[in-house]
């Protein structure tokens, strides 16, 4: 896969294009991209996805800085690439790109410097200036370039329309397994590890404390989960914890994230780490003291290996 930063001086083979944030590259957003891909094949061109860096609620909504998103840009773009598109586009958003008209925008940017022959949108695709940019508006102005424009329908499961605010209420609220399962990937996330207070290693369980590598990528709900783990190229697994360990701190200040690493002990204050969430364990609890919290630990832990073992 191909990516450029920003659409200016790119001339694609014809391409099949589709376009939006596709914050999780869920299965709503999947079969977009299969669909683009085999599109592709099938006339025998390019396929390429346009996407926008940053959020544009980030630029336009003053109280949006603690919005929070299933991917980052860099997450995104590995997802992107394991579907098979050929290229992607990064699109600075910015205030003056914000008053691009949908037609301005077609004829332009999608016609004028890509070389567009067909659109893919979704079921409720909105682009270009306030929103105005619908499947009409799209269609409409395509049209008069002599270029198609494919609406997909909404991807379904149980009834419900998957897309990624409901996998972000999922996430927030502690239902993993569905969050998960709509993703069509086991959620995860990235970061540094930093110096935390060694409270687990006081209680026999030696903890990782976790800086994400990003301020606006969504921490799940507190609580206790049985994860994955990445480090240096090497997998090992654990138990992590979200939360303000309420039986230990007296004050509710920050939220932590600190993986226990099963069988290690290594120095990695410094290292960067990928936790990937496979089940959530319990929500957070305050116990009446120390010692009932290390028995809930102990079977947390054996909890977690054997969920981890299937």
């Amino acid at each position: 896969m191909k990516i450029f930063r920003g659409y200016k001086g790119i001339r694609l083979r014809d391409p099949v294009v589709s376009m939006g944030i596709f914050d999780g590259v869920h299965l709503g957003h999947r079969a977009i991209l299969n669909y683009l891909v085999s599109r592709s094949f099938e006339l025998n061109c390019e396929s390429a996805v346009v996407t926008f860096q940053p959020h544009p609620r980030l630029v336009l909504d003053k109280g949006a800085s603690d919005l929070a998103f299933l991917n980052t840009l860099e997450e995104k773009q590995q997802l992107l690439e394991k579907s098979g598109i050929d290229n992607l586009v990064v699109v600075e958003f910015t205030k003056e790109f914000s008053k691009i008209k949908a037609c301005d925008f077609v004829e332009k940017i999608l016609a004028g410097q890509l070389g567009t022959r067909e659109i893919v949108v979704g079921h409720d695709h909105h682009f270009g200036h306030r929103g105005e940019g619908n499947f009409n508006t799209i269609k409409e102005c395509a049209g008069k370039l002599g270029i198609g424009v494919i609406q997909m329908e909404g991807y379904m499961e149980s009834g419900k329309v998957i897309s990624s605010s409901l996998i972000r209420d999922a996430l927030v609220n502690g239902n993993l397994t569905d969050a998960n399962r709509w993703l069509g990937y086991d959620y995860f996330l990235s970061g540094t590890i930093i110096e935390g207070k060694k409270l687990g290693r006081k209680l026999g369980f030696p903890t990782a404390n976790i800086k994400p590598s990003d301020d606006n990528k969504l921490v799940p709900a507190s609580g206790v989960y049985a994860v994955d783990i990445n480090i240096d190229n090497k997998k090992y697994s654990g138990m992590l914890s979200i939360g303000y360990n309420p039986t230990i701190r007296k004050i509710k200040d920050t939220r932590s994230v600190e993986v226990n690493i099963f069988d290690f002990d290594m120095n990695i204050y410094g290292k960067e780490i990928e936790v990937i969430f496979r089940h959530r364990l319990r929500d957070e609890q305050k116990f009446t003291g120390v010692k009932e919290l290390v028995r809930q630990m102990k079977s947390d832990r054996e909890n977690a290996c054997n969920l981890l073992k299937r």
